[in-house]
C-alpha cells in the first residue's frame, strides 16, 4: 500500500521566533515545512511549485504578505494562502480586503490553528 503523500506547506515570517513555532505546529500536524524568513527567498528559489499551501506574514520588508500573496495567486490561482498580521488595524480592514477567511491575529489563537492545521 502507497503512503499518501505529506502536504508541503511554506511558511514566511521575518520574526524567526514566530517562524519557528509555525513550522513546529505545521510540522505536529504530520505536514512538511518549507521556512522562509523572505517572500523573496520562496519565489527566487523556484520553490512555489513545490508546495500546497502558503502561510505568510503581512508585515514585512521587500515584499510584503498582500504582495507576495498576489504574486503566488498569478502564478498559481488554485494556491491557498493565508495570510497572518500582528496588526489590528489591518485585521479591522479584513471583509473590505475579501480575507475575511485567510487572515489571523498573532499570536494565533484556535481558530487560526485549525485553519493551519486542517489546511483550510
Amino acid at each position: 500500500m502507497k503512503t499518501p503523500r505529506r502536504t508541503i506547506v511554506a511558511v514566511i515570517d521575518d520574526d524567526e521566533l514566530v517562524l519557528d513555532a509555525l513550522e513546529d505546529l505545521v510540522e505536529s500536524a504530520g505536514h512538511t515545512v518549507m521556512a522562509f524568513q523572505s517572500g523573496p527567498n520562496l519565489l527566487e528559489g523556484g520553490r512555489l511549485s513545490e508546495i500546497d499551501r502558503l502561510i505568510t506574514d503581512i508585515g514585512m520588508p521587500l515584499i510584503d504578505g498582500f504582495e507576495l500573496r498576489r504574486v503566488a495567486r498569478s502564478r498559481r490561482p488554485e494556491l491557498p494562502v493565508i495570510l497572518i498580521t500582528g496588526r489590528h488595524d489591518i485585521a479591522a480592514q479584513r471583509p473590505a480586503a475579501g480575507i475575511a477567511d485567510r487572515l489571523f491575529l498573532k499570536p494565533l489563537d484556535g481558530r487560526a490553528r485549525l485553519a493551519v492545521i486542517g489546511g483550510q
